[in-house]
């Protein structure tokens, strides 16, 4: 029985390539922790999780102070009962983003560990569904995006074979919205996905009365319409519309996601393994929402959810948006529109760690032994 020995800790600040904005904010910064996790036979595994330029320095106190410090000493493999003790010894501060991030990042990193010792790619240690997923990008979609720059991005998008393009929607007024999804309806047919996302933007009477209008564009689904904790709200929109109504990047806990499956509030799951807390409860919400046959298409962090989307039955997008290129020697491997799970051991993500040192903030650099 290996031993946790040694949990490395850092944190580095990813700025976006692109502007992105939306309804509510623009994403100017990614905090982007990383955990690395030694056991008493010397194997190691690395995980991480994000922020979207606020708290970052809060989930690294954590992780130094109280989560990491707890491990130490624990069996590696025993990540169901790592992920219970964590949670439990956080009570005070779950359910939120800052405790779920933190876990996340130790819980990739134990999944990470345990694959790498199996000798195992993630995607067929979690399941092994299927070894590719269709895309979807989102780069070209932003708020603040020129119509005809959204056209030009989903028709190269359609020509290299993605699935869809999802574009942002929130402008001041609803024809602004069904005016410039109806320009890329237009120039890319019926059979390109397009979904949206309104990043909570909406009041209920103002998101049911838009996706009224949208729905003769035959959407693949409105994201986030509403905030995420106003689940009645969810199921009015819900039952007023045929569009799918998609939930999930703001939610951390398994059980505010089975409230909105058993309410009948969405259609499309969202989970996000770095929003969350880890790989351990992404998979439990993937198979609850295959019992309510519902798809899984997770939020962001596509480098690691192309392997839990391939893992699972009813996986069915990876969302397209670079992330980790600055600090990884790895890529997504992209063939004919379709992601491919990647076939090395572990998570499939090859760190740069000289990269890594380069940009990590010292203040947040800890080597715990």
């Amino acid at each position: 029985m290996a031993r946790i020995e040694r949990i490395e800790l850092k944190m580095v600040d990813l700025r976006p390539k692109v502007e992105r904005t939306d309804a509510i904010q623009s994403f100017v910064s990614q905090e982007t922790p990383i955990v690395t996790i030694t056991d008493s036979d010397g194997a190691v595994g690395t995980g991480y999780s994000y922020t979207i330029g606020t708290g970052g320095s809060s989930v690294m106190r954590l992780l130094a102070d109280h989560l990491a410090p707890r491990i130490l000493g624990r069996d590696a493999d025993q990540i169901e009962a790592i992920w219970r003790e964590l949670e439990f010894l956080t009570h005070a501060t779950t359910i939120g983003a800052i405790t779920s991030i933190a876990l996340a990042a130790v819980d990739t990193a134990l999944w990470d560990l345990r694959a790498r010792k199996q000798n195992l790619p993630l995607w067929k240690l979690a399941g092994g569904a299927k070894d590719r997923c269709p895309l979807y990008t989102t780069e070209g979609g932003w708020l603040h995006i020129p119509t005809e720059a959204l056209v030009e991005d989903a028709l190269e998008a359609r020509a290299q074979g993605f699935t869809g393009s999802k574009i942002k929607i929130g402008r001041s007024h609803g024809t602004e919205d069904l005016a410039r999804l109806t320009a890329v309806r237009e120039a890319v047919g019926d059979s390109y996905e397009i979904m949206t996302d309104a990043n909570q933007g909406f009041a209920v009477d103002e998101a049911i009365r838009r996706a009224g209008r949208l729905q003769e564009l035959d959407l693949a689904w409105i994201e986030e319409p509403l905030p995420a904790d106003d689940i009645d709200g969810h199921v009015r929109l819900n039952r007023s519309t045929i569009t799918p109504i998609a939930i999930g990047e703001s939610l951390y806990s398994i059980r505010h996601f089975r409230e909105y499956m058993q309410k009948g509030a969405c259609s499309v799951v969202q989970a996000d393994a770095g929003r969350i807390g880890g790989i351990t409860p992404w998979l439990k919400v993937a198979h609850a929402a295959e019992a309510f046959d519902m798809p899984v298409c997770p939020h962001f962090l596509m480098e690691l959810h192309v392997s839990l989307t391939c893992a699972v039955q009813n996986g069915k997008y990876v969302e397209y948006i670079p992330q980790l290129d600055d600090i990884t020697t790895s890529r997504l491997v992209v063939e004919n529109g379709m992601a491919l799970a990647p076939s090395t051991p572990g998570l499939g993500i090859a760190w740069d760690w000289e990269a890594i040192a380069a940009r990590a903030i010292p203040e947040f650099s800890r080597d715990i032994r």
